[in-house]
């Protein structure tokens, strides 16, 4: 039996989230379908997590077993060339059988993009989100760092969260300007059910003046949803990689 680790890059607007689920377009059955035809097994593959409907990948992560002996160099072609075009596998390589792309997965990387200007992008529009009024960028970054750190993230979580526990650590928190794009990048041991849209959002509020970077810590001492941002829409965030210790 072979265990093969896939890394996937997709575009998330047309999908309701990486889970499959009955009756709705996702991103865990296509690649399955996929897979099961070339080999002619039953094929179940396991992600690094879940993305929800609308959220892009750069480096999503997942693993299979099979018994087909089809080439490892020759995987990832002939999957994706019965792929939809809005999925690609950028790499397949074979891994230890104890490899499981979810609970030995380490840290996790996501980034959200901002288009800070006063027209927005007709060709992006579906890969960013649109802020028209200016953000202070100094601000956004001298709060962002209060975000590292292992903390309860109770307040940055939205409601229906299965996780048992709140506590997560963040890494690395960056807010970077390119043109007018701007970049939350968080990097973290995992992350709750739209954490990262939170804080995203939190950090808005601060580059629009409305919270002050110095009471981010009070929000998350607080505990309470109520005090932090909004949550902003999914097309603007990308899961862009997954680490292992390997």
């Amino acid at each position: 039996m072979r265990n093969i680790k896939l890394t996937i890059e997709y575009d998330g607007k047309e999908f309701n989230g990486w889970q499959k689920q009955p009756n709705k377009l996702n991103i865990q059955g296509n690649i399955e379908k996929v897979i099961s035809d070339i080999t002619k097994e039953d094929i179940e593959i396991i992600g690094s997590g879940r993305t929800d409907a609308g959220v892009h990948a750069l480096g999503q992560v997942a693993n299979f077993k099979t018994n087909s002996n089809i080439p490892i160099e020759k995987f990832a072609i002939a999957i994706n060339s019965r792929l939809k075009k809005s999925i690609v596998i950028k790499k397949a390589e074979e891994v230890p059988e104890r490899f499981h792309s979810r609970y030995n997965c380490k840290q996790k990387t996501y980034r959200y993009v901002i288009n800070n200007s006063e027209t927005g992008s007709a060709i992006y529009r579906n890969l960013e989100y649109n802020i028209k009024q200016p953000l202070n960028l100094e601000k956004m970054q001298e709060a962002a760092i209060y975000f590292e750190g292992e903390h309860d993230f109770s307040a940055f979580k939205a409601s229906g969260t299965s996780s048992k526990s709140s506590v997560r650590t963040i890494y690395s928190a960056k807010v970077t300007k390119e043109g007018e794009r701007i970049y939350i990048e968080l990097t973290g041991n995992g992350f709750l059910y739209n954490m990262v849209r939170i804080i995203s959002g939190t950090l808005v509020e601060v580059g629009l003046g409305k919270i002050k970077p110095e009471e981010i810590t009070g929000i998350i001492e607080s505990k309470n949803r109520q005090n932090a941002g909004k949550t902003l829409p999914p097309y603007g965030l990308y899961l862009v990689e997954v680490n292992y210790d390997e």
